[in-house]
C-alpha cells in the first residue's frame, strides 16, 4: 500500500481538518489533525486511527505505524517538528 492508500482508507472513516500519510519503506507516519483529539486520552486518539486500518493491520499490509493526533491549535505548536 503507498502513503495516498492509508489516506483514502482514513478519510473515508475520520472527519479530520488534515491528514498526512509518508512512508519510508513498509514504515507509515501518520499526522491526523481535528478538534476531535483534544477531547480524548492518547491510547483513544490512537485506536480512533488505528480502526480504519485494523482489516489492512490483520492481513499483514500494513505494520509499521506511527501515529500522532493534535487538535488544530495543537498543531500549529508542534507542525515545525513534526514534518
Amino acid at each position: 500500500m503507498d502513503s495516498e492508500q492509508v489516506k483514502a482508507l482514513l478519510l473515508e472513516q475520520i472527519v479530520a481538518d488534515e491528514i498526512r500519510v509518508s512512508q519510508e519503506g513498509t514504515h507509515y507516519k501518520i499526522i491526523v489533525v481535528g478538534e476531535q483529539f483534544g477531547q480524548m486520552r492518547k491510547v483513544k486518539q490512537q485506536q480512533t486511527v488505528y480502526a480504519p486500518l485494523m482489516d489492512k493491520i490483520k492481513d499483514g499490509t500494513l505494520h509499521a505505524i506511527t501515529i500522532k493526533a493534535f487538535t488544530p491549535e495543537q498543531w500549529q505548536r508542534e507542525k515545525l517538528f513534526n514534518l
